[in-house]
């Protein structure tokens, strides 16, 4: 992954203690705003600590509350790097406006399963809650520090019932103007980072972790989600999961996504789209760029809905919504033991192609590019190492592919390649449809 030009360095400053009225710790500095923070982002004019009781054991909320209060409108919030804090409420933090939060210490979420299903916020798509949301105005999140989602409680509470409701880490949820970056994000109930009704925002220099140290698997944990939002980069970060690494929910439009080092993940993926009968997702301009991509399911990735109902599993189904996935271009990635280099089906969530076929997607997909694509598959569907499928003729136009360069373990480099223009498809081994995954 390319050097960071969003790293922090600390510098002395001027402490005041306006959070509460514990003596200031003057070993303790602010972090100065890293490079990603929008250049039209005012200097901050003041600075609260945030107190905590640092004990992992008592709600630090009002603490918390406290401080963003006292720091709103032109503050520099900062939470001290010999200092742990635990969550046990939920934060509705939308009301943020010309903001710094430097997060140099340690966030825990409580352990509270109970509470979190009856108060994290509920969002409007697919049954998601958070932890918290963050919203506002020109607001900065960055220090070093980390957030612990608590996720081991919630991996082996999801095995008994698959229909609670995980809270997700990082809730970005109207947020205009703002950065979050260099921060540790671990341990999620489910996804990481939800970006909802959000405009011009910038993460950076993220790190996320997420394993199990049971036999239940930490599920549904993408690194991101982008739902309702436009102008949008996440760059210069590393994904460790067992989900999306990026995935672009319905309209999402103007996203850069670059410099990422994506493990065990499903790829970054447009989609799922078309999931919602009489909803008209649109995802449009797209840059997906250097990226490494290692031990996945999947590379570069766009995934439909079919246009009859079907039912991935108990807690996912739908089909039959419109919309249009348009302008995406995929641009440098290197894959390593991935199981399709570059996924395109119309077929998500539907195991029988020919009902499938039967009921065309209403999602059209357009101007597509996938290009300076380079490395080996791991032969889980061998001979294929990728498939582009559309479910008519009529659905999908202008999908095109240069400079693939895949292999699986044994030599084969053959797509499945069904109702798209082959001739789009430059230097790609176009064979017969001989199976389609979801």
């Amino acid at each position: 992954m390319r050097t960071s030009n969003c790293l922090l360095w600390l510098a002395a400053s001027l402490c005041f203690d306006l959070a509460t009225a514990s003596p200031v710790k003057p070993t303790v500095d602010p972090s100065n705003r890293p490079s990603c923070v929008p250049a039209e982002s005012p200097a901050r004019n003041k600075i609260c600590y945030v107190d905590s009781h640092n004990d992992q054991l008592t709600d630090d909320s009002n603490y918390i509350l406290s401080a963003l209060h006292e720091c709103n409108n032109g503050g520099h919030v900062v939470f001290p790097a010999n200092q742990s804090y635990l969550i046990g409420t939920a934060l509705d933090l939308t009301f943020l406006q010309h903001v710094d939060l430097d997060i140099q210490g340690d966030i825990l979420f409580s352990d509270d399963t109970d509470y979190w299903q009856a108060n994290a916020f509920q969002q409007v798509f697919q049954n998601a809650t958070t932890f918290f949301q963050l919203g506002g105005k020109d607001v900065n999140v960055y220090g070093g520090g980390t957030l612990d989602g608590n996720g081991q409680v919630w991996y082996d509470l999801y095995a008994e019932d698959i229909y609670i409701l995980r809270p997700i880490l990082f809730g970005t949820i109207g947020l205009h103007k703002g950065s979050i970056s260099n921060l540790n994000l671990r341990y999620s109930p489910q996804w990481y980072n939800f970006v909802a009704n959000s405009t011009n925002v910038v993460f950076s220099d993220i790190s996320i972790s997420s394993y199990s140290k049971s036999n239940n698997t930490a599920k549904n944990t993408d690194g991101w989600d982008t739902y309702r939002s436009d102008s949008i980069t996440i760059q210069n970060s590393v994904v460790n999961n067992g989900d999306d690494c990026v995935s672009f929910k319905p309209n999402s439009t103007n996203i850069l996504v670059q410099n990422m080092h994506c493990n065990g993940s499903h790829g970054i993926s447009v989609g799922s789209l078309g999931q919602y009968a009489n909803e008209i997702d649109i995802v449009s301009n797209i840059l997906v760029t250097n990226i490494n991509m290692s031990n996945a399911t999947d590379g570069a990735r766009i995934k439909v809905w079919p246009g009859n109902p079907a039912a991935l599993s108990g807690d996912l189904q739908g089909g039959g919504g419109g919309g249009v996935v348009k302008n995406v271009t995929y641009d440098g990635m290197q894959i390593t033991n991935v199981d399709y280099a570059i996924e395109v089906t119309q077929c998500y969530g539907q195991k029988n192609e020919t009902l499938c076929f039967q009921n065309p997607s209403s999602l059209r997909i357009e101007d597509i590019t996938f290009k300076n694509i380079h490395g080996t598959t791991s032969g889980e569907y061998a001979p294929l190492v990728g498939t582009i499928v559309c479910s008519s003729d009529t659905t999908c136009s202008n999908i095109r592919a240069e400079d693939i360069d895949v292999v699986g373990p044994s030599g084969s480099d053959e797509f499945a390649c069904l109702n798209v223009d082959d001739s789009l498809l430059i230097g790609l081994n176009c064979s017969a449809v001989t199976s389609q995954s979801n």
